[in-house]
């Protein structure tokens, strides 16, 4: 991956603000994976991503929102309607933000295939008991799933975890919340892989910042299959500041104003 310091600057509201820059339409129209974080609550982010769905045109997007089996649900019917195809997905019991917000990153593309990557929750608790390996299958090893991370890498990823759970998680915690983030890179990656070889790319994956950067997100995961596969990282953050661990392209949109989420963890007592 080739690093490209690049950072664009959107007008405030939730609206896209125009168009996107050329060296990302460049880069993203050569990349046979694009993988495009975001802040999940930021509107201008999903406005971004679905403008570059519509300018790339993809064979098939990954979503880290939807299960296998949610995304098998999307038909060219209902995806023609906002109101029905956020029922069939049951998008308003799924904890995700607005399903508005997303909706428009379905239709940039029609005819891309629609692909699932999320770890449900019974998985998820499955693999808290289990382990992260057994849970992903006879692939682990090839994923790195059975091997421990370097100490320096686990160390701060469990400060990572603990940072976005406001410093309120028991430390015995920490390193269970360290494999299911691990899990669910590694089902992000073979998911988009499975997307390439089924469609032939190219595959966009609509996913978190946390899981599209390069130093411990899915990138790794893909490099570990494919070293040599082209895959485009583009971050998004809030106000110039506030996307570590390394992309490609770097994208900024106004702050969204949102409640502390750690206020009801100061005000206990």
């Amino acid at each position: 991956m080739r690093c490209l310091a690049l950072i664009a600057a959107f007008a405030s509201g939730p609206a896209f603000a125009g168009p996107l820059p050329a060296d990302l339409l460049e880069r993203a129209a050569a990349a046979p994976v694009i993988i495009a974080g975001e802040v999940h609550d930021n509107p201008a982010h999903h406005d971004t991503q679905a403008a570059l769905v519509a300018h790339i045109q993809p064979r098939a997007i990954v979503f880290e929102m939807l299960t296998a089996p949610q995304a098998a649900l999307v038909t060219p019917d209902n995806r023609t309607d906002q109101t029905t195809l956020g029922t069939v997905l049951g998008w308003a019991e799924s904890g995700w933000p607005d399903f508005a917000m997303y909706y428009p990153i379905f239709t940039a593309a029609p005819e891309a295939a629609i692909y699932g990557a999320a770890v449900p929750r019974d998985a998820a608790r499955a693999a808290m008991q289990a382990g992260i390996a057994e849970s992903f299958g006879p692939e682990a090893d090839a994923y790195g799933l059975t091997t421990p991370l370097p100490q320096d890498t686990q160390s701060a990823q469990e400060d990572l975890q603990q940072s976005a759970h406001c410093n309120a998680m028991p430390p015995e915690m920490l390193p269970v919340m360290v494999d299911l983030q691990r899990l669910r890179d590694a089902v992000l990656a073979r998911e988009t892989l499975r997307a390439l070889d089924e469609t032939g790319g190219p595959v966009v994956v609509i996913t978190g910042n946390g899981h599209a950067r390069e130093d411990w997100g899915v990138p790794t995961y893909l490099a570990m299959q494919r070293p040599d596969l082209d895959v485009l990282t583009i971050g998004q953050q809030e106000d110039g500041a506030g996307a570590p661990g390394g992309f490609d392209i770097m994208l900024s949109a106004p702050a969204v104003d949102r409640p502390d989420p750690c206020e009801a963890f100061r005000n206990r007592g």
